[in-house]
């Protein structure tokens, strides 16, 4: 799959799953929404139910940036299925321009934060590398 046709499927994608790496190495993967501009993808913590705001994906984040993102597409036909992963260095971002920025294309994308800006923190990925694969 080439680079083109997996920008498409990611920037479609409703959800994707985010990886990070805690204590120890131990993997630590969770759903979120998500926005693709040019080389980053942002996301943002929103005002869904948690048990915390101090989110572990945050606290790993911040001890150690590499970061992948998954897409994925299944169906019962298996020769449609897909899957996108990107490789990503992450920042988690002050508030300012580039913040507001993001949280708009957020809205733009999702109704649900067009009705309920999140309040964040918003966090960059700026995409290192693409890997793809198709069943087609």
């Amino acid at each position: 799959m080439d680079e083109e046709v997996m920008r498409q499927r990611l920037t479609a994608a409703p959800v994707g799953h985010l990886a990070t790496v805690g204590k120890g190495g131990r993997p630590h993967v969770v759903p979120l929404c998500f926005v693709l501009e040019g080389d980053a993808i942002y996301w943002a913590v929103d005002q869904k139910p948690k048990s915390t705001r101090r989110l572990r994906r945050l606290h790993n984040l911040a001890a150690q940036s590499s970061a992948e993102l998954v897409v994925d597409h299944y169906e019962e036909d298996w020769n449609r299925l897909w899957w996108v992963r990107v490789t990503a260095e992450a920042a988690i971002l002050p508030e300012g321009e580039e913040t507001e920025r993001a949280l708009d294309l957020l809205a733009a994308k999702y109704e649900q934060y067009r009705r309920a800006r999140p309040p964040g923190p918003v966090v960059r990925l700026t995409i290192q590398g693409w890997t793809g694969w198709s069943a087609a």
